[in-house]
Parts: C-alpha cells; structure tokens; sequence
C-alpha cells in the first residue's frame, strides 16, 4: 500500500532558549548583554522574591502594574512608563500575566524582551498577545512579541504552591492538547506536543509527592516549553478559543480555566480523529487520551469546574453566541450551538469529560 505524500509548511520561531536551574541571574544578565541593554525595565509582580534574579542588570525602573488578561489601560501605563524612562530592553520575571503585559509593550514599541517564567504558562515562548476591554479578549500574532529569550530555572517555580503549579502545568497540557488539531498543525508540532504530554504527565504527579524537588519542576517546565512551542505553530484550536471566552467575560483564573476545560474539548474531539487520540494515548501511558488526562487530574487533585472559580450559571447561555464566534472551523468535530452549550455546562458543573 502506497502512504499519501508528506506535505505540509512549519516555521520556526527565532529565539534563544537558556535552561539553567539555579543559574538565572548569570544567564539573564548575559541574554540582556547580547541585547547590549542599557536601560531594563522590569515587569515583576514580587519584587522582593525576584530581587537576587535581577540583581546584575541595569535596571531604570521597575514595574509593578501587572493585572490578569491584560486590560488595556494597564498597558498603556506601561508603555507610558518604558517611553518615560527611555528603556531599550523589557525583562519580565513571572507568570503569563507578566509575560502579556511586556508582550503588550512590545507589540507598538517594538522592544526586546528576555523573559524569565515562574510559572508554566508558556506565553514566553509565543508570539501571542493578548489584552482585554470591556469583559472581551483580544488575541493576535506580531513577531515584535516574540521574547528574544527565554530563561527557564526551575529553582524559581519551588515556591510556586502545588495547587497553582497543578493548574498552570494542566494549562500547558492544553496547548499540547489543542496543537494536535489546530487550524495550522502540522506533523512537527505533533512531535512536539506529543513529548510535551509524556514529560507533563510525568513531571506533575512528582510536584505533588516533592513539591520542592526540582526533577518535578524541571520535567515540568520542559514540558511546558515544547507545548508552548507547538502551540506557537499550530494556532488556537477551541480549547484556547473557549477559555478566552470565559476568562475575558468573567474573569476567571486563566490557568484554572483552562485545567477545567480541557476534558470537555477532548472527549469532544478526540473520538473524530482515533489516530491522533491514539497517539496522545501512548504518551500518557493510557488506554485512551481522555482516561489519560482523568488519571492525572484525579492524581494531582485538579479543580474540577467553572462553578468553583466563580463563573456564574447564567454565564453558560450568554457564552455560547462569543464562543461560537471565535471557533475555528477547522475543529475536528462541527462546533454547533448546542455542542458549545452542552460542553459548557458540562464544565460548570464539572465531573469528567462530556
């Protein structure tokens, strides 16, 4: 039997990636030297616990403003701020809220940014910006908010407590997840989110039995660099489509969200394509993706529903027409009215995946 031809476009994101557990502020300091920064403007939300990582840069202002989804006048203070103090290099040290608030800088200053993840969101290795007004997320793609580098030590994510360590490594599984059937996937980014899966399965239960052992973390945070990488390439499938949603219109937790969404979307999706689900499958070591997922949800104590973060009940019909908006028609299963709001009360009300 003769296969169908290979054919398909990937490309690459520039940028330099700088594992060094225990290392960050010799690596930071040398990723903004070859940046030839002067002038740093660094975007923390804990000063006091970053303070060692910044400790060899020339800071001129330090910059504390960081809200969740970026709401657009938070960023233009920012930007405000870096035109104040005639900064040449943006260096964010922290979550993804941090990381979307220098991409948001960047994006009309066109400013280098060296990010440091404290968390596993994997914004940091995107070219995604997103920024939020009037309870409605804006996403887009512009290569000035690519970091040029990246600086991942799994040191800083020890204090990170295991319940947000739980739901910001989930959060990465769903770009794993959501790159298997996006609008741009391709073989690559399958690789790659497929590795991504096997080392987030196996990192996070270690977070949970060690939470300060850095083989968790480190796993963790490999795994959250792959998944982001081939989030970057494939595009946002309904998993991340959905949870922009929510998150934007109710302010949710945007890693909590996501860990709640994502069984619905795969036990959704996963039964159109039994190839891709076997595959997923194997990395997680289970007889199928979903009953992989459930197993390590139920292992590391997973939230479990909308109604816990707040969403209201009212919330799932006034979704539903935004949602229905954003998916993209490329979703291995035709997304229907009824197929949105059954997944979302699903989800509200929580249990396994629909």
């Amino acid at each position: 039997m003769t296969s169908a031809p290979v054919r398909f476009v990937h490309e690459t994101l520039p940028q330099r990636v700088h594992f060094a557990t225990g290392e960050a502020a010799v690596a930071l300091a040398e990723e903004v030297r070859r940046l030839d920064g002067a002038r740093v403007m660094a975007i923390v939300t804990d000063p006091d616990r970053v303070a060692p990582v910044l400790a060899g840069l020339p800071v001129a202002v330090l910059h504390t403003d960081v809200v969740m989804h970026v709401p657009v006048e938070v960023a233009e203070r920012a930007r405000a701020v870096a035109t104040e103090h005639d900064i040449d290099v943006l260096v964010c040290v922290g979550g993804g809220s941090t990381t979307g608030l220098a991409k948001a800088v960047a994006l009309t200053t066109g400013l280098p940014i060296v990010a440091v993840p404290t968390t596993y969101a994997g914004s940091e290795a995107t070219d995604v910006w997103g920024l939020t007004e009037g309870g409605r997320k804006t996403t887009g793609v512009d290569s000035r908010v690519l970091p040029r580098a990246i600086v991942y030590d799994a040191g800083l994510m020890v204090g990170l407590p295991v319940p947000t360590s739980v739901a910001s490594g989930l959060n990465a599984l769903a770009h794993c997840v959501d790159s298997m059937w996006a609008p741009r996937s391709d073989p690559i980014d399958r690789a790659l989110a497929l590795e991504g899966i096997r080392a987030l399965a196996a990192g996070l239960p270690r977070i949970v039995d060690e939470p300060r052992g850095l083989d968790g973390r480190e796993q963790t945070l490999y795994g959250a660099y792959l998944a982001a990488v081939a989030f970057a390439s494939a595009g946002s499938g309904l998993h991340h489509k959905i949870c922009h949603v929510l998150g934007g219109r109710f302010d949710l937790q945007h890693a909590q969200t996501h860990a709640v969404v994502l069984p619905h979307v795969l036990a959704l999706n996963a039964p159109a394509v039994p190839d891709l689900d076997a595959r997923m499958a194997e990395a997680f070591g289970a007889d199928s993706a979903l009953a992989g997922l459930e197993r390590l949800r139920d292992r590391v104590g997973a939230t479990r529903s909308l109604r816990e973060l707040g969403m209201p009940e009212s919330g799932i019909a006034d979704a539903v027409a935004s949602v229905l908006e954003a998916a993209p028609p490329t979703n291995p299963v035709p997304v229907t009215a009824e197929v949105v709001e059954r997944l979302l009360r699903a989800a509200w009300e929580g249990g396994d995946g629909c």
